[in-house]
């Protein structure tokens, strides 16, 4: 899974942007002062975010931003954080939280001196462009649709009132005992007519049409054509509706989807209401993170780009153009990687600090490590619920799941565990969620259909994806607690006895070969059943972990399949490509640092900066592969923790 990462390092405000941005200037300031005097490390970096509009909202889920194309929906987990309210009171709530060390994350590569930046201060300091497999970075850059005599007119979108609207979807969805709407064509001509039946039928998949005479007058009937029966078949991406689709032109129509402030999946949800279409007719190469501004294909089974270009008149924060026609859809991971553009704002790093970071950046790269959101952001990481599910230990993951928890949760998260703990009543527990879609509404739903007895079956309620977020969230503490030790035994060389990879073969370096490979050849297992291990110290330190948590290495498999783990492996050092950067300077924190894809086509022009601003942002670009995590880079950088828990304690005087 593709995943663009970057939200474990943001913290939202209760206010917005433009509330406070006076007292902001004030207050970064001062932490500046105190971060150039109070903090001879250098090791810290501020964190801020600005409260994005309530009503573009739907959910407050975690955000992803790694660069994989699998693990980028498992990154996202489904429990909601209660980051509203006092920030004193989120900032102890979050003193629960994980921080890098309790998840392996502990070196660095680079011999810099860290400084201070604030990263994703607002949602546009972070814009991801996807690479796709034939190397071409996605921009949107053009508007304009494939002109197609197929196509209906203009005037389809405007002929039906709202209350046709409102009526023909109600039939469509079978709302109501209506077996047809009927429809009056006031102005009578064949034109009007036909231009009607073309917005019924384009506008209503499943819907069919005829004319009929009543009472002197012309009405357009629209009804389903075989019952809820052919509803059911014709909303399906494997059974379409068929509708006079021209043969000479592809099935999908691909498109760019530019989209701020959005996580992929929330933006498919709503592209598919306004189509009245099931979201599974999309594909994609990749999810994208909701706390930035993104850009990546999307292809789509059958709707037209006419269609599709329509919804740029009535969508906010989303953006469709760059459309064409193919034969195929798009597939997870086909992506070769991402494209990122990152602004630090008022870093304190000195012109030398900055280049040799982003030199050693350039050259040596960053350790590949699983990033922070990987392993949750409450008080039960996902590692543990992951390794009590490989022990076959059911009853730990359920009381992993429901019990309660310290740490930041929505109100009625800390109910529903209180009243867990005390009845041990799914039923009871299921009564205090006002939301059954997070995990533990999905278990205790499962609990009372299956039984406390069945408590295998009850987990197997949760979406699968979600399920093996926590096996994966497990393997990948293991990795990255081992490749900081791999790092502390044998530095920066490759050694004997490390692995690399011929082709998709993993073999080991041997003495006399040692001298032909770098670090950057070196790859370290994820524990599974169908991979070898490094036969130095290292390899017995696997073993060593998985010995402590109960684990056999030699035996992965599990007795439920989906559970058995094959493993993979993962190169322990990642170079970027493209790497550049700019340090400027900046009076106004709302001022945005570069223009988007957007801005250019919107004709804005280029922010005007000051040459002696009061603050100084670094703005850095640098294109990744599938499967890191572009937060990880930026830990190299500014040589900082990422975890929640250390920058709210590092922002709390900020933050007031």
């Amino acid at each position: 899974m593709e995943t663009v990462e970057m939200n474990s390092v943001s913290l939202k405000r209760p206010h917005s942007e433009d509330d406070v941005a006076n007292a902001d200037e004030i207050k970064r300031q001062k932490i500046s002062e105190k971060s150039k005097t109070g903090n001879d490390s250098g090791q810290s970096v501020e964190t801020v975010t600005e409260q994005p509009d309530k009503s573009l909202l739907e959910d407050t889920k975690n955000e992803i931003i790694p660069n994989e194309e699998s693990e980028e929906q498992e990154d996202e987990e489904l429990e909601d954080s209660d980051e509203d309210g006092d920030p004193e009171s989120f900032a102890d709530m979050m003193k629960h939280g994980l921080t890098e060390s309790d998840v392996g994350i502990t070196k660095f590569v680079s011999s810099h001196k860290g400084f201070s930046g604030i990263l994703k201060e607002r949602y546009s300091d972070f814009v991801v462009h996807e690479i796709g497999k034939d190397g071409r970075v996605s921009h949107l850059d053009d508007f304009s649709v494939p002109v197609d005599d197929e196509d209906p007119s203009e005037e389809t979108f405007t002929v039906l009132s709202d209350e046709d609207k409102q009526r023909l979807e109600e039939l469509q969805l079978l709302k109501n005992k209506e077996t047809s709407v009927a429809i009056e064509v006031i102005e009578d001509t064949k034109e009007k007519r036909t231009v009607i039946h073309q917005a019924v039928k384009s506008l209503f998949p499943g819907l069919e049409t005829k004319t009929e005479d009543r009472d002197g007058k012309k009405y357009i009937i629209a009804y389903h054509a075989a019952g809820k029966k052919a509803l059911a078949k014709v909303r399906t991406a494997t059974d379409p509706r068929k509708h006079s689709w021209p043969k000479s032109r592809g099935s999908y129509c691909h498109f760019v989807l530019y989209k701020e402030n959005k996580d992929t999946m929330d933006a498919i949800n709503v592209l598919s209401k306004f189509l009245r279409v099931k979201p599974n007719i999309f594909s994609y190469m990749g999810t994208k993170d909701k706390r930035a501004i993104t850009v990546q294909e999307i292809a789509v089974l059958r709707i037209t780009a006419q269609r599709l270009a329509h919804l740029n008149k009535c969508l906010m924060n989303f953006k469709l153009g760059n459309f064409s026609y193919k034969n195929h859809p798009l597939k997870l991971g086909e992506l070769q990687g991402n494209h990122f553009t990152v602004v630090l704002r008022n870093i304190t790093g000195t012109d030398d600090q900055i280049e040799q970071a982003m030199h050693s950046l350039r050259e040596i790269g960053f350790i590949n490590y699983y990033g922070m959101q990987r392993f949750g952001t409450t008080a039960v990481p996902t590692y543990q619920i992951g390794r009590a599910i490989l022990q076959n230990n059911w009853n730990e993951v359920m009381d992993l799941i429901l019990k309660p928890r310290p740490g930041a949760e929505k109100g009625y998260l800390v109910k529903c565990r209180e009243e867990w703990a005390k009845t041990k009543d799914p039923a009871a527990a299921l009564k205090k969620l006002p939301v059954k879609r997070c995990v533990e509404g999905q278990l205790l739903r499962g609990l009372l259909k299956y039984g406390m007895k069945n408590i295998i079956s009850a987990f197997g309620i949760i979406p699968r994806n979600n399920r093996l977020m926590y096996i994966h969230s497990y393997q990948s503490y293991v990795w990255n607690n081992m490749v900081s030790k791999r790092i502390e035994e044998y530095g920066l060389r490759a050694v004997p006895g490390d692995l690399t990879l011929k082709g998709a073969t993993a073999v080991h370096i041997e003495e006399g070969d040692v001298d032909n490979y770098t670090i950057h050849d070196v790859v370290m297992p994820l524990p599974g059943f169908d991979v070898i291990y490094p036969k130095h110290k290292i390899g017995e330190a696997y073993k060593e972990m998985l010995v402590a948590d109960n684990l056999d290495i030699n035996n992965m498999r599990h007795k439920i399949r989906d559970y058995s783990l094959s493993g993979a492996y993962r190169k322990i050092i990642i170079r970027p490509q493209n790497v550049s950067w700019e340090v400027v300077a900046y009076d106004d924190p709302r001022i945005p640092l570069f223009t988007t894809d957007l801005d250019k086509l919107e004709g804005k022009p280029l922010p005007v900066l000051p040459t002696d601003g009061k603050f100084r942002a670094l703005k850095m670009e640098f294109s990744l592969p599938p499967s890191t995590y572009a937060t990880m880079a930026i830990r190299e950088v500014l040589k900082m923790d990422t975890s929640i828990k250390n920058q709210t304690q590092l922002n709390t005087t900020w933050l007031r």
